[in-house]
Parts: C-alpha cells; sequence; structure tokens
C-alpha cells in the first residue's frame, strides 16, 4: 500500500500542474473486456495492446514466445516440457502466475477449444502468428462478456481483415553455437474492399520449421553430476539414474523387515570401476553399492517441430447495415521430442543363468539361503533414446453476422472448434513379447556394456522396436452466441449504453488407447486411462456504461453461467451436478483533466473444475506409502473394514463428482497520465482472491483426520480374496485458497528530434503477493514469492522490458533490455566432497537476476520491401544455476526462466506486392 500512496501523492501534483492544459482529440477504440464501444482511448479496464510492428520488433517467430516476452505473464508452460512428458510440445499463457487454466485465450473475441490434456488451457500453438493484427491483454478478470471463468484476465488475439493485395514474408533464425536452427516463412493475400465492393476475402499461410537443440550442445546442460561451490565449500548435485547400463542390481529377501535388500552392480564388483556413461553413485549407503547413468548427456533442451497454419476471413455485405463473415483457422503441429533410452526392470529369478552369473557371486552364503530373487534396474541405452512424435491438428470455423437494427449493434456466430493430438513412439521403446524371448534365449544380456552385443543380438533389438501410435484426443466444442449494444438514455455526460448477449456451448473430451497400448504390446507399459465427457454451459450476460459526467462514467456487469453435469458416454451416465453462478463486475472512470485518468474496479468470478477431475475414472492404485492403525472415526462408522493393527491400506485414484466451482473476488485500481503528447506513465495495482480451490489431500493429512476428510475413504473389494476393507481415494477436492497482488505498470516517452524520432518504452510488474494454502488445507499458508515453492515454481517480484527505438529515415534501430530478478532456489541435499556424503540440512542457492538484451535493426529497403536483422541474447547469457527437482529430464537449470539457446541471429524480410 506504500506504493499506492506514493501513485496517488505523485498523482495529485500532476493532476493540478495539468488542470489547465489543452484538451486533446481522442479517437474512437474498441476496447476488449465490454460488449459497449467506445470513445474514450483509455477505458476502465487495464487493457494492453500489442501492436503488428511491436509484434515484429521483439524478434518472436511464435504466438507463444510473443505472449512469454510478456511482464505480465508469469507460470506458462513452455515447449521445452515436451522432454519427458506427453504434452506434445503445448505453450499456454499464465496472467500474474494464476495459471493457464484462469487465463482466457480467445480468438477475435470467441473462445478456442481446450487441450483436452489439460481441460481448460488454450494451446498458444494452434493460433496462426501470420494472420495476428494486434493482441489485447486484460490484466483484470471476470469478464462478464466472455465468461466469469477469466480469473486472471483475458488475451484476445486480433486477426487481420479487410486486407487488399499480396505479401510474402520469410525468416531464418541461426544460433552462434550448434544447433536450435528454425525457419519460416508466409505468404498473405486479400482481395475486395468491403467498403467500396461489399466483400473482402483474406488466406495467410505459413510454415515453420524448428531444428532440434540438444543438451550436449550447451555448456550447462551436458550433464547431470554438477560440482559447484556454495559459501566456500564444494558439492557435486547428483541428479543420476540408478537405472543403468550395465544393469545395477537389487535383491530381496525372506523377511525384508529384518533382512533388508541390497543394491550393486554387477559389472563394477567384477572390474572394480563403473561402465562408460556410468559414474559412481553418490547417495549409496550401507546397503548399496550402484553405479550410475548421466542421462542428462542424452535429452533434449528444445525438441525437433514443423508446424503449418492456414487462415481464411470472408466477409461480405448484406445490405446497408448488416454483414456476413467467417473465419477459418487451421494448423497442423509436428512435434519429435527425444529423452535418455528407456529405463526398465528385469526380474531375474533365483536360479535362472542370469542369476548363476551375476547375482550369486556377490552374494554371502548367509544371503544366498535367504534370497527370493533379483531385480536388473536397466538402461535400453542399445535400443536408442526414447522418441515420441505427437501431431496436434487444430480446426476453428466461426460463422456469423454483424448488424444495425432498430438501433442496435448485434453480432451473433456459430462456432466449431476441435484440437487433436495423436502420440506415436517412434524409437526406444520395446516390443514385449520380442524382448522377454530375447531374455529368455539369453541372446540378450542386461548386465552387458552398451554397444558389446553381436550383430545378430543387434538385429534383434532393431527388431524388437515397437513403432506405432499409443494414443488419441481430442476436444471438440460448438457454440452460438449472440450479444448487441445500443444507447438509451441521456444523462450528464452523455448518453448511456447497454449491451446484452447469451452463449451457449458444448464440449465434448475423448481418449483413446490403441490396441497396443492396451494389449501389452510394449514392454513395462501402462496404457492411458480413456474417457469420453461431454459437458454443455449456457451463459447470459447484460452490461450498462453510464456517463455520470463528462469525465465520470460507471459500469456495471452482471453475468450467469450454468455448467451441466458431465456426461460420460463410456459408462453411460452422469456425473457429479450441474454447477450455475451469478458473477458482476463495477468499474469506474473518472478524468479529472484530459491529461490525467484514474480507473477503478471490482468483480467477482468462479470456475468448474475440469471434466476429468470430476468424472475421472476411480481406478485401483496401489498401497499407502505408510502404515496406520485404523482411524477411531472409521471405525466407529464400521469395524470389519478394518485392518489389524498397523498396515498399509489400498489406494484408489480418480475424480471427484462433488467438486464444486472455485470462487474469486479481485480489484484494479489504477491511473493514467499524459503532461505531454509524448509522455505517457501509468499504473494499476491489482489484487485476486480464490476460494474453494481445487486440491489435493496427501493420505497422511487423511489419516489424521478422516472426519473432515470422510469423502475421501471407501470400502474397497480385495480381487483375489473378495474381503472389504477402507481404502483411501487420491482424488481433488475444494479446500485450498490463494491471494495474489502486484502492480502492473508502464512508462512511455517519444520525442522528434533534427537526427530522427526516439521513443522509449519501458513496463513491467511489480508482484506483492503470491500466497496459496499447501495442497490439502484451507489454513497452512505458504508463497513462491521470489523463491522456488512447494509447486515447484517461483513467483518474480519484479518483471520487466525496457525497449528504445530509433528512426531515422528508412531505417530503424531498436534495443531490448528484458529482466527479471534473482530468487531463492530449490532446496537440495548434494554431496560434500570434503565429508564424502549426502549433506542432511538441506541448502538454497541464491540464483542471481537475469538479463538479456535484444537488438534488431529494420531497413525500409521501398514502401513495399523491409528488412529486419537482429540479435537475440546479445551478450549470450546462459541459465544459471539451479538445483530444481522438477522437470528432470533437464538438469542445472530451468528453462522457463532463461535463454537456452544462446547468442542468436535472426533474418527477416517482408513484400508486398
Amino acid at each position: 500500500m506504500r506504493s499506492v500512496r506514493m501513485a496517488i501523492g505523485l498523482l495529485a501534483g500532476l493532476v493540478g500542474a495539468n488542470a489547465l492544459a489543452q484538451e486533446q482529440v481522442i479517437q474512437r477504440v474498441e476496447i476488449t473486456g465490454s460488449a459497449i464501444k467506445r470513445i474514450q482511448r483509455e477505458g476502465a479496464l487495464p487493457v494492453q495492446v500489442i501492436s503488428k510492428e511491436t509484434i515484429a520488433r521483439t524478434g518472436a517467430t511464435t504466438v507463444s514466445d510473443l505472449v512469454q516476452k510478456l511482464p505480465a505473464m508469469q507460470g506458462f508452460t513452455i515447449e521445452a516440457i515436451a522432454a519427458g512428458t506427453n504434452s506434445g510440445g503445448r505453450t499456454t499463457a499464465s496472467i500474474h502466475d494464476l495459471g493457464g487454466a484462469y487465463t482466457l485465450v480467445l480468438l477475435n473475441g470467441r473462445r478456442l477449444a481446450p487441450l483436452q490434456d489439460s481441460g481448460s488451457s488454450v494451446n498458444l500453438n494452434s493460433i496462426p502468428l501470420s494472420a495476428v493484427e494486434r493482441v489485447e491483454v486484460l490484466t483484470d478478470g471476470a469478464s462478464a462478456l466472455y465468461g466469469a471463468d477469466a480469473i486472471a484476465g483475458v488475451i484476445n488475439f486480433i486477426l487481420k481483415k479487410n486486407y487488399q493485395g499480396l505479401s510474402v514474408d520469410a525468416g531464418y533464425v541461426h544460433p552462434e553455437h550448434e544447433g536450435g536452427k528454425s525457419a519460416n516463412a508466409s505468404i498473405t493475400g486479400g482481395f475486395g474492399d468491403l467498403d467500396t465492393d461489399g466483400y473482402n476475402v483474406l488466406m495467410t499461410y505459413r510454415h515453420d520449421e524448428q531444428r532440434q537443440l540438444k543438451a550436449p550442445q550447451r555448456r550447462f546442460a551436458q550433464t547431470a553430476y554438477i560440482p559447484f561451490t556454495h559459501e566456500g565449500v564444494n558439492y557435486i548435485y547428483d541428479r543420476t539414474s540408478t537405472s543403468t547400463v550395465p544393469a545395477n542390481a537389487t535383491v530381496s529377501f525372506t523377511n525384508p523387515a529384518v533382512n533388508k535388500g541390497i543394491g550393486f552392480n554387477p559389472f563394477q564388483k567384477k572390474n572394480g570401476q563403473c561402465a562408460e556413461l556410468n559414474v559412481p553413485y553418490l547417495s549409496n549407503d550401507a546397503l548399496t553399492n550402484f553405479c550410475s547413468f548421466d542421462f542428462a548427456a542424452t535429452v533434449e533442451i528444445i525438441p525437433e517441430s514443423k508446424r503449418d497454419t492456414f487462415f481464411s476471413s470472408g466477409r461480405v455485405k448484406l445490405g446497408e447495415n448488416a454483414v456476413a463473415f467467417a473465419d477459418l483457422s487451421l494448423g497442423r503441429f509436428d512435434l519429435t521430442a527425444r529423452i535418455a533410452a528407456n529405463p526398465v526392470n528385469v526380474s531375474i529369478p533365483k536360479g535362472t543363468p542370469l542369476y548363476t552369473q551375476y547375482i550369486q557371486p556377490y552374494l554371502t552364503p548367509a544371503q544366498q539361503e535367504l534370497a527370493t530373487g533379483a531385480v536388473a534396474q536397466f538402461r535400453a541405452v542399445d535400443w536408442g533414446t526414447r522418441d515420441s512424435q505427437t501431431i496436434t491438428d487444430v480446426r476453428h470455423l466461426v460463422a456469423g453476422v454483424e448488424a444495425n437494427a432498430y438501433g442496435w449493434d448485434l453480432n451473433s456466430a456459430v462456432t466449431l472448434s476441435k484440437y487433436k493430438i495423436n502420440e506415436k513412439y517412434t524409437g526406444g521403446y520395446m516390443l514385449n513379447t520380442e524382448f522377454r524371448a530375447m531374455l529368455t534365449n539369453r541372446t540378450f544380456d542386461p548386465f552387458a556394456p552398451s554397444g558389446s552385443q553381436s550383430e545378430a543380438t543387434k538385429t534383434l533389438i532393431q527388431n524388437s522396436l515397437f513403432k506405432g501410435s499409443i494414443r488419441e484426443a481430442y476436444s471438440d466444442m460448438k457454440g452460438f452466441d449472440l450479444r448487441g449494444s445500443r444507447e438509451v438514455f441521456e444523462l450528464p455526460g452523455g448518453t448511456a449504453s447497454v449491451a446484452v448477449g447469451a452463449d451457449y456451448r458444448e464440449l465434448q473430451q475423448v481418449q483413446t488407447a490403441t490396441a497396443a497400448a492396451k494389449t501389452g504390446t510394449i514392454y513395462a507399459f501402462s496404457a492411458p486411462a480413456e474417457n469420453d465427457y461431454t459437458r454443455e454451459s449456457t451463459g447470459a450476460f447484460a452490461e450498462l456504461a453510464l456517463p455520470v459526467m463528462k469525465n465520470l462514467e460507471m459500469t456495471a456487469a452482471v453475468r450467469w453461467d450454468k455448467y451441466s453435469a458431465v456426461e460420460d458416454a463410456l459408462l453411460n451416465t452422469k456425473v457429479g451436478e450441474s454447477q450455475d453462478a451469478s458473477t458482476y463486475k463495477v468499474t469506474a472512470r473518472w478524468s479529472p483533466t484530459q491529461q490525467v485518468l484514474l480507473r477503478a474496479s471490482y468483480g467477482t468470478g468462479f470456475r468448474v473444475a475440469d471434466q476429468d477431475s470430476i468424472a475421472g475414472k476411480i481406478v485401483s492404485a496401489g498401497f499407502t506409502a505408510g502404515s496406520y492403525t485404523c482411524p477411531p472415526a472409521l471405525e466407529a462408522e464400521n469395524a470389519g473394514f478394518c485392518r489389524p493393527g498397523k498396515a498399509q491400506y489400498d489406494v484408489k485414484r480418480g475424480g471427484n463428482p462433488n467438486l464444486s466451482p472455485e470462487e474469486s473476488e479481485q480489484f484494479t485500481i489504477g491511473f493514467r497520465i499524459e503532461p505531454s503528447n509524448s509522455v505517457t506513465f501509468g499504473a494499476d495495482l491489482w489484487d485476486v482472491r480464490m476460494t474453494n480451490q481445487v486440491s489435493a489431500v496427501s493420505e497422511i493429512q487423511a489419516f489424521a483426520d478422516p472426519a473432515k476428510f470422510r469423502q475421501l475413504f471407501s470400502s474397497f473389494t480385495n480381487p483375489a480374496t473378495g474381503e472389504l476393507k477402507w481404502s483411501f481415494l487420491q482424488a481433488p477436492i475444494n479446500i485450498g485458497r490463494s491471494h495474489y497482488r502486484g502492480i502492473d505498470w508502464d512508462f512511455t516517452v517519444g520525442e522528434k528530434y533534427s537526427f530522427g524520432k526516439l521513443s522509449v518504452n519501458v513496463n513491467g510488474t511489480h508482484m506483492l503477493k503470491a500466497d496459496y494454502t499447501t495442497p490439502g488445507t484451507d489454513n497452512v499458508w505458504t508463497d513462491s514469492l521470489d523463491r522456488y515453492g512447494i509447486n515447484n515454481a517461483v513467483t518474480f517480484r519484479n518483471i520487466a522490458r525496457f525497449t528504445a527505438a530509433l528512426e531515422t529515415g528508412k531505417m530503424v534501430n531498436s534495443l531490448t533490455l528484458n529482466y527479471r530478478n534473482g530468487y531463492t532456489d530449490a532446496a537440495a541435499n548434494p554431496y560434500n566432497v570434503a565429508t564424502k556424503a549426502n549433506i542432511t540440512q538441506a541448502i538454497r542457492l541464491q540464483v542471481p537476476s537475469y538479463s538479456t538484451i535484444d537488438y534488431q535493426g529494420k531497413y525500409n529497403i521501398s514502401k513495399k520491401w523491409d528488412v529486419r536483422l537482429g540479435v537475440k541474447n546479445l551478450m549470450d547469457k546462459e541459465p544459471p544455476l539451479s538445483l530444481r527437482t522438477s522437470s528432470g529430464h533437464q538438469v542445472g537449470y530451468d528453462p522457463r526462466y532463461a535463454d537456452t539457446m544462446g547468442r542468436t541471429l535472426y533474418l527477416n524480410s517482408s513484400y508486398t506486392f
């Protein structure tokens, strides 16, 4: 609040200084976040507008690259997570670190089909960059126009329309270091002028290709065995894997509570050292003597991909007061991610030749007597890296009419939007029957070094590779909307306006596993869950704009949304209950002078849980990690379901049909100041509180208070014995809370000098709060502000972007500084070189602030032809060391918060015929 008081004090001084300033002409613009057309340039809601030229000046080659450069964006998903997940390279937007599920992404003001995997977020890779005219980012949520679930805000991609002519664009990106090259080309054509010819047709096509960037091609990513110094002490951060080649072995014994299992590496036992590609495991103890595999050197930083997008728009006048329109967007995104060779376990029964050769010689006579068998922890390096190809197809069609009738501005459209993925394995996974036969016939030896197999075995390995699809999934959204606005009555400040509207959507989300995935064709593979969910939603809104005085406008909006229960087609039943809520928003905009604007808003929102969170199939998921005495509350209910003494209980996993909507309250208060035509400064304080958030409860919490978490306990029938016992359900519940607050600010100066026009823009976000309750609680708070939190992420207090551009004749030079502050890293227990042991008291590194400088020069060869040459990360700044443990396939750095490509040169040229 100190920041707010300082801003108000500054504002008061500037109001007095500009009270007699000459009024400026204000242009008419449309503002995202309202259904009423506005005259004023700045509205009551904070909207950041990114023009086509600004987009080009960033050097962004994709929509996700563009969005992730904005300081207000935190907590988004990046393409690099495809290394080790089934994301298919999806990228999402997240305003103010609230999350992609709370950030509404629109295309020309209408929703797209969400990601099937996550239920709510939209994949930015499905939006055609070549068709984007501008981007409007509303950093205040719960919009009455677009839907109350937009709690974090709205990103609206406005595409080109009424375009005439033909233009071609081509770009090439070349990192200074090896790997990661990319290229793109697009063509855009349009004919017909809507105003004079009564029609317009626009078509644009773009092709992008991205080469892979391998971990060994960057110094900071070459190993998972990282020496470092902290406070004068030498450590080694060891994230290597105990799934190795030659394999490690674990041996189990009878009565394991007394005779604990042991582990060792047979190759190391025989040769006195670990094999090539392996190092001694630094977390060995008295019972283990493993080698470990340095997998990090075999993964990717950026995967290989191809993208094709096509956008077509047609508009036809239907008389003087109506226009029919249709927009079609098609896209295909083909990504192949490669990660470390497959880690698999191989059973080595007692008495088999493998056991006799590799296990028995290293056991004492007593251990030989008590041993029950062994397991090889094997890394299938001879089968190559695990390669998954995900093909994403997107189809988005909107057709409708814009009209003016009886004083109403009307807009209505039908939306058909579909997002489909097909995930295929193209390398590294073994066929079950063939691999088991190789083990049985001893034509393959898991305890032999990689590359030592015979030519005949190498042929068998190639013949045992599985290649094919494992799953298909899609989201299919159908919708209809109708809205209209008009002036209604006069007020002292002008004419009041009203807008009303309604919309309907049906969302079907389907995932199917292929026969190969379900029938055990792939060795040690669990098939993905299958589902077929459908849910309907209906909404209606009304908005009233009241110009109370010439310089004061107030707006009130109310919305009602209803979501049906989830229709489960596979079970032919409905899951959960229908849910509805009313939300509202009030705003105020006051301009004491033409140069000063004050604005504020307050609103509510709600969001229903994803369909899978509600209707996910409940399946057996093993046992609790710990042992528990039957809680008295459950024993009183049914003592027969209790197990004697302290024991493990069965675990089930699935959705929760009793989930209710998450709710939010939020406000903004801000100002804009223009002391002259060339200077603009503004800031907005925003605050978002969420309650009833969907959270997960740990087994420890549930067994400690079974009355509070009664819905998570139910009976379980043992398939072998038929007995009924209590079981614990791992499922989401409504219990969490969060509180986020911050200030978005910007400052712009533009002046003409004898040598050219100089413009400077600085904008950023200053976070004040990033608090949330720990999973499964509503009163135990934590945060991620400037530190790596339990959510495996960081909320940065300060993110800023500074851009200076000098326009001199046909040349424009621009320099951009990107900044984010340092933070406290994840807690880690690395190996102390001096004591030769992992430390027991965790340490946290201080990750330094990270800044990069970008340069771009644009030269207008003619009015039709321009060329841009730029350098990203001019100083070749590497990502700082991070000991995070999430996203285990990329070690020693965090690709979400730093540039992994290094100094990169790019060239782009555009020609208009």
